[in-house]
């Protein structure tokens, strides 16, 4: 089995352009997308035209949710604008994709963690900001449900493997659409690539164990720099340009 994983598209049409086509180009045909498809201020629609005419298999991110549980004037400064570019026909598609689910028998694939699509599970975050890999108790606790030897989330936007007690493997393959943001849960902290390219992730096995390449792709950044800093994020544009908050 090969397939690719991607997650965190954040209406970044053209970071998700460039990842789909690195994709094709590593003779790969099928993808998983871990959901936080629209949310943020830039080409949500054209994001989610190419996603639903996708032949992937998708899950629902946190921000995907709130564009269809909660009117607009309760959405965030992410999900607002994308909801007023979106119509009908995509929020119905989204009520449809699933939180949880179970990829050819031997994957589990959620947003965030098996039991919320809003806490980090590789992560921790202390009460300085300091965001830093979390501890191996807190890792293996969400997982022991879990029957899947290979797990994937994303929601931090970092990309990350970690190996289980058990030799199962928990991977984020990153975002393709956002190398970096502000938030303030558990409490206030930044994460940042550290580099402006999209990233995925191609994950082959089971024979062997599963093997996980993480991929960096160049695609025209500044462009949707400069379209973040024409709709009022401008840190969202930094992070766009450099992968840092700044």
């Amino acid at each position: 089995m090969r397939f690719a994983a991607i997650a965190d598209v954040h209406g970044n049409y053209l970071a998700l352009a460039a990842v789909v086509a690195d994709i094709r180009a590593q003779g790969i045909d099928e993808i998983i997308n871990l959901g936080d498809m629209a949310s943020g201020p830039l080409d949500a629609r054209r994001t989610m035209d190419a996603l639903m005419a996708l032949d992937a298999v998708h899950v629902l991110g946190n921000h995907d949710r709130y564009l269809i549980d909660r009117p607009p004037e309760q959405m965030g400064s992410w999900d607002r604008p994308a909801h007023a570019q979106l119509d009908a026909s995509h929020l119905d598609w989204l009520r449809a994709v699933p939180a949880t689910r179970v990829y050819r028998e031997s994957v589990f694939l959620c947003h965030a963690t098996p039991g919320s699509d809003e806490v980090y599970w590789l992560e921790t975050v202390l009460p300085d900001g300091t965001v830093r890999l979390a501890s191996p108790d807190a890792i293996e606790q969400p997982a022991r449900d879990i029957a899947q030897p290979l797990m994937l989330c994303a929601h931090s936007h970092i990309a990350r493997k970690v190996r289980l007690a058990d030799g199962r493997l928990i991977v984020n393959p990153g975002s393709v659409g956002s190398p970096g943001y502000r938030d303030v849960h558990p409490f206030p902290h930044v994460m940042e690539a550290g580099t402006p390219d999209a990233r995925y992730a191609i994950l082959e096995g089971p024979e062997g164990g599963w093997r996980v390449t993480f991929r960096y792709v160049p695609y025209d950044h500044d462009a949707m720099a400069a379209l973040a800093r024409r709709n009022g994020q401008p840190e969202l544009a930094s992070a766009l340009a450099t992968g840092w908050i700044m």
